[in-house]
């Protein structure tokens, strides 16, 4: 199996079929015969070209005079992988892209790969001269340009941040996160846990704020680890981690999680629960469902009751009920780009200003679960403001039988880097973690 032809498909699935770039290549490295190697080349390709589409797109634009939009889908993506190699892949030789970029455009393009080899040549030779816009007169457009992200969202960043943090956020949304694993400590204890990774050859650091969160360095398959298939670990960020933290559900609670899929945050409270009490696990696809079925099953997280339930609904059986209450809200994902970069390219403004609707309307829902004293935790994967702060205020201002808990305050020997406020915002270039936002309210009676 070839991994720039593996790319070429991921890539296709991607742009054509909207497919999530993690799901498209693990379907495409499912069941084929890739080698280790062209196993990480080609989640490289694939990453590379969409952390850098945008610059890439530009540089094309410099040297084709057909126009992105006319160009086919597989001869414009055999374009992208030819110049990422060029211009990123030092370790490739640039003949080596050119050739086997203009190999693959013969089976899948025909009629382009004299165009193809054309552009890509034209590159090499003009690598070191590519035209960018100038920082001070047109900042927005350098820095989409520079970092690949859409105008759009670098204005709407650079509406809340200043330009030196915008500028470090958009490059740490072009690097590769860390790979973090929870300790399930139901199965196995977080030392012996620590020794099985390392006689696995891996390099693993705990966490000093949660100390069942692990972060992994080293060649690994981990999808194929016993570790991960017996249910000892679970992969999980550690901003996801926090949340079940900060809902610091206690044995024999009652919680719901309203918008549970895939169950990483539902079976992390279970386990702080010891396994006793219950977790309503919720959501509206019956497939994803499943997941959480699997993951609860494989964790042996056995107080994990899955359901079928959408969040904008009210649920009259359960009012007042719950002890807890999760909200990790649908959002527009802008705290996980390093994970899901094209994210840049799948999103717009309307969908912002279209899910703080949503949003608020299942928190609003959700509320009506909580028992006297009871809390519900809101929280999102994003780091826009309208859809964190502006709902929970909204919220609150609706609302005035709850009030906000100061996370800052009583969880601030879990929470990294400086002491925030009563709602918490992790960013990818501050903290090292997926943009995560969590806001804690508990019911006065």
């Amino acid at each position: 199996m070839n991994a720039r032809e593996g790319a070429l498909r991921v890539l296709y699935d991607v742009e054509v079929n909207k497919a999530y770039s993690n799901l498209a290549l693990n379907k495409e490295l499912d069941g084929k015969e890739y080698s280790q190697l062209d196993k990480g080349f080609m989640t490289e390709l694939v990453y590379g070209v969409l952390e850098n589409a945008i610059y890439i797109d530009h540089v094309i634009q410099q040297f084709s005079s057909i126009k992105l939009k006319k160009i086919n889908a597989n001869t414009l993506n055999l374009l992208r992988l030819g110049i990422y190699q060029i211009q990123f892949l030092d370790k490739i030789p640039p003949s080596a892209a050119v050739n086997e970029s203009v190999n693959l455009a013969k089976i899948y393009s025909k009629k382009s790969s004299g165009f193809v080899n054309a552009i890509l040549r034209n590159v090499i030779r003009n690598k070191d001269n590519i035209k960018m816009p100038d920082v001070k007169k047109e900042p927005v457009k350098y820095l989409s340009i520079t970092y690949s992200h859409p105008e759009w969202m670098v204005q709407q960043f650079l509406k809340h941040f200043s330009m030196e943090f915008t500028e470090e956020l958009l490059k740490a949304n072009n690097t590769t996160p860390e790979l973090n694993v929870r300790v399930n400590t139901l199965k196995i204890s977080i030392e012996d846990c620590i020794k099985a990774l390392e006689k696995e050859g891996l390099k693993v650091t705990q966490n000093p704020h949660i100390a069942e969160a692990l972060t992994i360095k080293g060649v690994h398959n981990l999808v194929e680890m016993e570790l991960l298939r017996k249910g000892y670990i679970y992969i999980q960020d550690f901003g996801s981690m926090l949340i079940a933290r900060i809902v610091e559900p206690k044995e024999g609670d009652f919680v719901i999680d309203v918008c549970s899929a895939p169950g990483g945050k539902a079976t992390h409270m279970a386990q702080l629960m010891k396994n006793e009490g219950k977790v309503l696990a919720r959501d509206i696809h019956p497939h994803k469902l499943k997941l959480i079925k699997r993951n609860a099953k494989r964790l042996e997280t056995s107080i994990v009751e899955t359901q079928n339930f959408n969040g904008k609904d009210i649920d009259g059986n359960l009012l007042g009920m719950a002890d807890k209450v999760l909200v990790d809200a649908p959002c527009s994902g802008l705290g996980i780009i390093r994970r899901k970069p094209e994210i840049k390219y799948n999103k717009t403004p309307d969908d912002i200003n279209e899910i703080t609707e949503i949003q608020l309307e299942i928190l609003r829902n959700a509320s009506k679960y909580v028992k006297p004293k009871g809390f519900i935790v809101y929280s999102t994967c994003t780091i826009e403001p309208s859809e964190n702060q502006g709902v929970v205020e909204k919220f609150l201002k609706d609302n005035t039988n709850f009030q906000l808990v100061n996370i800052g305050e009583e969880y601030k020997d879990i929470i990294p880097g400086e002491t925030q406020g009563e709602m918490i915002q992790l960013y990818p270039n501050v903290h090292g973690t997926d943009g995560f936002f969590i806001a804690k309210l508990q019911r006065k009676k």
